[in-house]
């Protein structure tokens, strides 16, 4: 089959929609159950392009929750430790979930919020595990190589039958050029098939050279996450997740203060203070992740004045002060902090410290380097100079 019709474009009143092969040839991908759309063909497209990425520079399955052409989250297959399986709704689950599911938690529970609705791709054959996980979300769909008969028949029940499931040829490689249209007119590049291994990370400019095994993982999956993500972006990254994407800005310093006030959302949510949030029982995950959200916001307020915290709380709990958030978001360490492109000025290095970034990585190139890197050297950061820029538009 080289045609799939769609439902509509990016929205209902764009019709007619398809995606085909302009060569006659057959799609890659086939749809196994559900109605897919114009935007969902998108990320699971790019999605999977980061998932076999990752998986081909790790070693390990890989996922990622991709919303609006740009991924919420992205991992590797780790085991999750008691914290991150309470944090992420999945302690009610077995302990020994098999490493795609522990790779889609992750990538869900990076920023939980932003995940909501989200389209999967997965870097290895769906199993029964990782299935069960995604049938407990609200979810678009999911795409992979291939699904066990268990899997497929779990996530065929999703959603009342209308889940979007894809299949993908893992073997397909496209054309060298690629095109695509706006406004009428034709665009014309070469495919972005830069290969980001261990070779593309050798050029450390700071005093502290030293990359631990971790970081080096870490790095690679934040310049893949980036090189799939609507630019400006930065990514966070810690033990062998994203913590923290800043998408789509258009400046870096912006770009880097997003992504690192989500990567300190993802701390605080393991506080003692939030892990120890007293809801009801009939309260679901996603209102509790909304009532985190704001429990450790701005306007906590919102949830803890008299009347709110009985919608969701059994009893009123004590508000999160700043200085316990200070005192807690200290104890962030060894993270990782990848660019798609220079940082101009060293405000990002600053911003970076305070979420606890240690490692760096950016193509360099920038008429301040000179202040960036000194920047690093001041509070004793590795960062490396990819010399490549990886802007996805």
């Amino acid at each position: 089959m080289n045609e799939i019709q769609l439902k509509y474009g990016c929205n209902p009143n764009q019709k007619p929609a398809r995606i085909f092969m302009e060569d006659g040839s057959d799609l890659p991908v086939t749809v196994l159950n559900g109605r897919p759309g114009y935007i969902n063909f998108l990320d699971a497209l790019n999605g999977w392009q980061l998932v076999s990425e990752l998986k081909r520079e790790t070693g390990l399955p890989a996922a990622t929750s991709f919303k609006h052409v740009s991924p919420a989250g992205a991992a590797v297959g780790l085991p999750l430790t008691e914290t991150l399986r309470k944090i992420y709704w999945v302690d009610d689950m077995k302990e020994d979930l098999s490493p795609l599911a522990c790779a889609y938690i992750r990538a869900r529970g990076a920023d939980r919020m932003s995940s909501f609705g989200d389209f999967i791709s997965l870097s290895d054959i769906c199993d029964e595990d990782t299935a069960s996980v995604i049938r407990r979300e609200v979810s678009d769909g999911v795409i992979a190589p291939g699904y066990t008969e268990k899997a497929l028949e779990i996530l065929k029940g999703k959603k009342k039958g209308s889940y979007v499931v894809i299949q993908i040829d893992p073997s397909y490689q496209p054309a060298a050029i690629e095109h695509k249209q706006v406004f009428g007119v034709t665009f014309e590049q070469g495919r972005q098939n830069l290969v980001i291994d261990d070779a593309f990370l050798s050029n450390i400019v700071t005093k502290n050279k030293e990359l631990t095994p971790e970081a080096v993982r870490d790095i690679k999956i934040s310049l893949i996450t980036l090189k799939y993500t609507q630019s400006n972006s930065v990514c966070y990254v810690k033990d062998g997740q994203a913590i923290g994407i800043g998408a789509g800005q258009q400046s870096r310093i912006h770009c880097t203060r997003l992504a690192g006030s989500k990567a300190d959302n993802w701390w605080l949510r393991q506080s003692p203070r939030v892990l120890n949030l007293p809801f009801r029982d009939d309260v679901h995950r996603a209102d509790r992740d909304n009532a985190i959200d704001v429990y450790m916001g701005e306007w906590p307020e919102d949830v803890l004045e008299d009347g709110a915290w009985e919608r969701v709380f059994t009893r009123k709990p004590e508000p999160l002060t700043a200085q316990e958030k200070r005192e807690w978001l200290s104890q962030l360490k060894d993270v990782t902090l990848g660019s798609d492109a220079f940082f101009p000025f060293s405000d990002n290095i600053e911003r970076a410290y305070r979420s606890g970034v240690k490692y760096v990585a950016e193509p360099g190139g920038s008429i301040r380097d000179d202040a960036v890197i000194e920047c690093c050297d001041k509070y004793g950061m590795a960062m490396v100079f990819t010399g490549i820029r990886l802007f996805h538009h």
